[in-house]
């Protein structure tokens, strides 16, 4: 049984990442708009940790563009240091004040209504 729920979980991380790497460039999203595009809302946590994980992945993940539904930069700290997070969003556009996104409403990019 312990292999399956391994199975399940890479397959949604998969999802995750697939999906995360359609957020375009100078764009953010959050890991509750990802669950509920994946048909799974109330699993923003597990998204968070799918993200934390695609740095170990061979294919680059943009993760960094995936925020709290706060425009807060709480995975900052799985980005080898506390500032990686923010240089590479400010590079891409993205304004940031104390580890909040700015501009997040005007950025926001919501996959139920981009990928129709």
């Amino acid at each position: 049984m312990p292999q399956l729920k391994q199975k399940a979980n890479e397959d949604f991380f998969s999802k995750v990442y697939e999906l995360t790497k359609c957020i375009p460039y100078g764009r953010i999203s959050s890991y509750g708009a990802i669950a509920r595009y994946l048909g799974s809302g109330k699993s923003a946590r597990m998204v968070g940790w799918a993200l934390n994980a695609s740095h170990s992945n061979r294919e680059f993940i943009p993760a960094h563009r995936v925020v709290n539904h706060n425009g807060l930069l709480t995975g900052k700290h799985h980005f080898g240091n506390s500032t990686t997070m923010e240089q590479l969003l400010e590079n891409e556009g993205i304004i940031i004040e104390n580890d909040r996104i700015i501009n997040f409403k005007e950025k926001f990019w919501d996959p139920g209504t981009e990928l129709k």
